[in-house]
């Protein structure tokens, strides 16, 4: 028993063992050092996994979670209304200084490319025609003027966001209006330039002779009237900033005006898809008219000019779906508890549209080509004399 005994390990005084309450304290100290460690290494896709509305674990206190508008989940409805809500998903993501997250500042940054270059479209019209432009003219400014908006609404929403203080309801609605109306503007001025393109086809003889430009000056009134009366749809009312939990990927529009927004999308891109397969058909109809009436020498010319103008309408279509198709499907299968990674790249995408839309629709015109090589050059090269034929669509 005495051998037994020497071998075994000296007890401790009681003052030296470690009470429960202070190993409970380490093991969270430890826990919270993890945490930390962790949010700082894991950079900007911290906040896109895990998902918002992923279960927090038995016990532990559940962080606020940011809604849609940058808000925290626990604020409620006045945090809402203090913070007054913005167009987009809102500073959610990596956090930099001030809580701006780089995709904040590349819509910010897209939008005053797409002012400046929509800015100069707008000028050269006035310089070539002024009032007294032709139909095609009308359309072209009205699409570059809706344009010259929505960069304008993507500046002054990063401003209401981050500049202004205190935060402002009014002008967070202002901005979401104004980028309602531009975008909406923006739609309607490009199905209207595919309408233009299929009566000038369709009635060549009877469309450019009668009052084509009273026709397209009143037809360009009543589309910024009804885009005008739904901008404003969110300073009358017609927002989420009441019932967060009612909100779109779009906050502050609410969920059912989103809807909406892509139902008349998806009808606008099925006019505009009947329209220039129409055209199509049209152009190739008078490719044939004019190979039969010249059988060799024209035949060629006019298959080339009906390359080119099936190419530019493939350039159209495909530029219009790829900008807004992505967008459109997810406002109506998403809800503010996505991800706002995926609502700001999107976005992003949607905004490149007014981005190309000077490319595709301005510069490649002839008058305006040879105003900005005359503005630029003082020279007119010998591509902006070539005169544009029926099959130049």
């Amino acid at each position: 028993m005495t051998e037994v005994s020497s071998l075994a390990p000296p007890s401790l005084p009681p003052a030296m063992l470690p009470s429960p309450a202070t190993a409970l304290e380490e093991q969270q100290q430890q826990r919270q050092q993890l945490l930390a460690l962790l949010s700082i290494s894991a950079g900007p896709w911290a906040s896109i996994w895990p998902p918002s509305n992923s279960s927090d674990p038995a016990g532990s206190p559940s962080a606020p979670t940011p809604t849609a508008g940058g808000q925290e989940a626990g604020g409620g409805a006045g945090g809402s209304e203090e913070a007054g809500g913005s167009w987009g998903p809102g500073s959610v993501l990596s956090p930099w200084p001030g809580g701006v997250s780089p995709w904040e500042v590349a819509l910010c940054a897209t939008g005053t490319v797409v002012a400046c270059e929509n800015a100069l479209v707008l000028a050269v019209l006035v310089s070539v025609a002024g009032l007294r432009a032709p139909p095609v003219l009308l359309l072209i400014g009205s699409l570059a003027l809706a344009d010259l908006l929505a960069g304008l609404g993507l500046m002054a929403n990063f401003a209401v966001q981050h500049l202004l203080q205190p935060p402002s309801k009014m002008a967070a609605l202002s901005a979401a209006g104004l980028l309602l109306t531009a975008f909406s503007a923006s739609l309607g001025s490009l199905l209207a330039i595919a309408l233009d393109r299929y009566l000038s086809l369709s009635q060549a003889l009877t469309y450019q002779a009668g009052h084509a430009r009273s026709l397209t000056a009143a037809l360009l009134v009543l589309l910024w009237l009804l885009c005008l009366a739904f901008g404003l749809l969110p300073l009358l009312g017609w927002n989420c900033l009441r019932e967060p939990a009612a909100c779109s990927i779009l906050r502050p529009i609410p969920k059912d005006q989103a809807t909406l927004l892509a139902v008349a999308f998806f009808l606008a891109f099925a006019l505009m898809l009947q329209l220039y397969l129409q055209i199509c058909k049209i152009a190739s109809h008078h490719a044939q008219q004019i190979a039969v009436q010249h059988q060799f020498g024209a035949s060629a010319q006019a298959a080339s000019a009906t390359r080119r103008g099936l190419a530019t309408l493939a350039l159209v279509l495909s530029t219009f779906a790829l900008c807004w198709t992505p967008l459109a499907i997810y406002s109506l299968v998403a809800d503010a508890s996505y991800p706002p990674a995926y609502t700001y790249s999107l976005a992003l995408l949607a905004t490149c549209n007014s981005l190309v839309n000077p490319v595709i629709y301005a510069f490649r015109n002839p008058e305006i080509q040879k105003s900005l090589w005359l503005a630029c050059c003082g020279c007119l090269p010998s591509s902006c004399a070539r005169p544009r034929t029926t099959s130049d669509v």
